[in-house]
């Protein structure tokens, strides 16, 4: 049994871890809002634009896209977000997971040297050489701070492997962020990007008046929409790496208050006890006297 100055000194111990995570949760909370902030301004340019790209898929003629060319995957690219930091529960090992799976289900007939995993976060880079994955790892400040013209060299890049036939497909894995509560794991393919079925144009929405060439915005704004979405799913990969941090260090906050409650009563009982064998210590030397 624990001494009285032990179970003090735990008390003082959790009760200052405690404060850590108490301050972390509140970070975390902050960054989240943050975060949340910059994806809501996001959404309406990025609906916005694939209404568009849509629009200009569907209209009369056919257009070549090379982006949309769907082909055998001989080759693939998975493109992984995660942090850099931990104490954010199964945020990172999750994304580690889920790459680990597709390369073992959807990929499992592709040699390693048509594999290209491209790591953002300097866990999932952890996560996957513990797991012997060769991956490539970007700068650390992009899962940090996303910085969208960033993103879009790093689109630029797949788009350019892309058509050049270096790689058949490109699948992003990470978080997408549906409320401070409840965040998803996906894996949704970049490249080739999906069209619209049937060759007429939309029946709703704007009719829009082409200037220049069909051709010629598709040309400009597909490429656009693809570094667009590279950009969100950094961003919520970010807004669900803050929430899964506050919602860890809020449960590890109430644990620290029932694990003090507990040693607070054992304490007190110890405390009690000593007292009570103080007193009948006294009362039978009396007696015997």
């Amino acid at each position: 049994m624990a001494s009285l100055k032990e179970i003090k000194g735990r008390i003082a111990s959790v009760r200052s871890t405690r404060k850590i995570t108490s301050a972390m949760k509140m970070v975390a909370a902050a960054k989240l809002h943050r975060a949340q902030r910059e994806i809501g301004a996001l959404v309406p340019y990025a609906r916005e634009l694939q209404a568009i790209v849509a629009h200009l898929a569907a209209g009369e003629g056919v257009v070549a896209i090379p982006l949309a060319e769907q082909r055998e995957v001989g080759r693939v690219t998975i493109v992984g977000f995660a942090s850099n930091t931990t104490f954010c529960g199964a945020f990172n090992n999750n994304v580690g997971r889920r790459i680990v799976e597709l390369l073992a289900s959807d990929y499992a007939e592709i040699g390693a040297d048509h594999r290209r995993i491209v790591a953002v976060g300097r866990q999932l880079g952890v996560d996957l050489a513990r797991g012997k994955v060769p991956f490539e790892a970007v700068d650390e400040e992009l899962a940090n701070k996303p910085n969208y013209l960033a993103y879009r060299v790093l689109a630029e890049e797949l788009i350019k492997d892309f058509v050049e036939g270096r790689t058949d497909r490109v699948v992003v894995v990470y978080h997408k962020f549906l409320s401070a509560g409840r965040q998803t794991l996906v894996a949704e393919t970049l490249l080739p990007i999906e069209l619209p079925e049937g060759d007429s144009g939309p029946t709703e929405g704007p009719d829009y008046i082409l200037e220049p060439s069909r051709e010629e915005l598709i040309a400009t704004i597909v490429p656009r929409q693809v570094a667009l979405r590279l950009f969100t799913a950094a961003l919520s990969s970010v807004a669900s790496e803050h929430a899964a941090r506050m919602v860890a260090m809020q449960a590890a906050t109430e644990n620290a208050d029932e694990l003090i409650a507990e040693l607070s009563l054992e304490y007190n009982k110890q405390r009690q006890q000593a007292i009570t064998t103080e007193l009948l210590d006294m009362m039978g030397g009396k007696i015997g006297s």
